[in-house]
C-alpha cells in the first residue's frame, strides 16, 4: 500500500469525507449518492472502509450495512456490502482486497450471521465463500378487482410532504414476501427511485401503501416493491393505479399478493451473491426488488 494513503473507517460524520466517496463513485460508476443528503441521509448503520490520499480524495472504498432479510419465514441478521470501487490510477496495489478484508473481518465481529452484495464480478468474492443465487421476476394476467375509479395518487420526493409520506411508509412496512424480501432498507428505496426517472410512486391512501411501478404500454405494469402495514392484493393495486391495465410482471416473490405469476429468470446487470445462507433454503423461485438494490 503507498505509504501517502491514509485508511479510514466510519467517516459519515465527515461531510467533506462522505462527498469524496460520492466523488469516487460519481467518477467510477456515474452515480452521485450525494443526493441522499436530501433524502434523509445515508444509512446510519453502514461502516465504510477507505483509503484518503494527502489531498482529502478518496482512491478507493469497500462499505459495510446491516440489511436485516426475511427468508423463508425467520428474521436473518445480513450484512449487505456495496460502494466498492478503486480509481485507476491505484489499482493493482492490493488495496481492495485488503478493505473486503477489514470489512468482512468487521462483520464478523459485528456478529452477522450472513453476507448479500450485487455485482458484475462474481468470482472476485467467491474466494471469501458467496454464491450467486438465480433471481426470478413473475408475470401473468392481473386478477379482477372491483373498484368504481382508480384511487392512487402520485408522489413526487422534491416535495417534502410526499418524501415525509413515503419514509413513514417505508420505517413502518410490512416485509413484501415471506420467502425472501429486505424488513426495511428506507435508505436505498429512496435513492433508487430517485435515480431512476421512469419508477412511479403512487399512495393508496385507504391501504396507507406506497407502490414502485412502472407502466409497460397501455395494458401492462411492472411493480417493483410496496411500502405498506400489510400488503394489498395484487388486483386491488392495480385496479387503484388504472382500470386498464390487464398484466402485471412482479420484481419480488408474490406470496402475499394473493396471486400466483409464473416465474421467469430475471437477467440483470449484476447478480445476486450471498453468504452464511444455506442454498438450500432459497429453493423458491425470488428476487430482491429493484428498490432495494445497494
Amino acid at each position: 500500500m503507498p505509504e501517502t494513503l491514509t485508511l479510514r473507517e466510519g467517516y459519515f460524520g465527515d461531510p467533506a469525507a462522505f462527498q469524496a466517496l460520492a466523488d469516487l463513485l460519481q467518477d467510477i460508476f456515474g452515480i452521485d449518492i450525494s443526493h441522499q443528503m436530501n433524502l434523509g441521509g445515508p444509512d446510519p448503520t453502514s461502516m465504510p472502509f477507505g483509503y484518503f490520499d494527502p489531498s482529502g480524495r478518496c482512491v478507493a472504498n469497500f462499505s459495510a450495512f446491516s440489511i436485516p432479510l426475511v427468508v423463508n419465514g425467520r428474521v436473518v441478521r445480513a450484512a449487505g456490502y456495496q460502494s466498492g470501487a478503486v480509481r485507476p490510477d491505484y489499482r493493482g496495489q492490493g488495496l481492495y482486497r485488503a478493505l473486503m478484508k477489514r470489512a468482512f473481518d468487521w462483520s464478523e465481529r459485528e456478529g452477522f450471521e450472513a453476507g448479500i452484495l450485487l455485482t458484475d464480478k462474481p468470482g472476485l468474492y467467491e474466494t471469501y465463500g458467496f454464491r450467486t443465487v438465480p433471481q426470478f421476476k413473475f408475470h401473468g394476467a392481473v386478477p379482477h378487482a372491483d373498484l368504481a375509479v382508480p384511487r392512487a395518487r402520485d408522489l413526487d420526493l422534491k416535495q417534502e410532504a410526499d418524501l415525509h409520506i413515503v419514509q413513514i411508509a417505508l420505517g413502518g412496512r410490512q416485509p413484501v414476501s415471506e420467502i425472501f424480501s429486505v424488513v426495511r432498507q428506507k435508505e436505498m428505496f429512496l435513492l433508487n427511485a430517485h435515480f431512476d426517472q421512469d419508477i412511479r410512486l403512487s399512495l393508496l391512501e385507504e391501504d396507507d401503501a406506497v407502490i414502485a411501478w412502472k407502466p409497460q404500454g397501455d395494458t401492462s405494469l411492472q411493480i417493483l416493491d410496496i411500502a405498506a402495514r400489510q400488503i394489498p392484493p395484487l388486483g386491488h393495486i392495480v385496479a387503484s393505479l388504472g382500470a386498464h391495465f390487464e398484466r402485471a410482471e412482479v420484481f419480488f416473490p408474490v406470496d402475499r399478493l394473493g396471486w400466483d405469476g409464473v416465474a421467469t429468470p430475471h437477467q440483470g446487470d449484476c447478480v445476486l451473491m450471498v453468504k452464511g445462507l444455506d442454498l438450500t433454503s432459497l429453493a423458491q423461485p425470488f428476487m430482491l426488488s429493484p428498490l432495494a438494490d445497494f
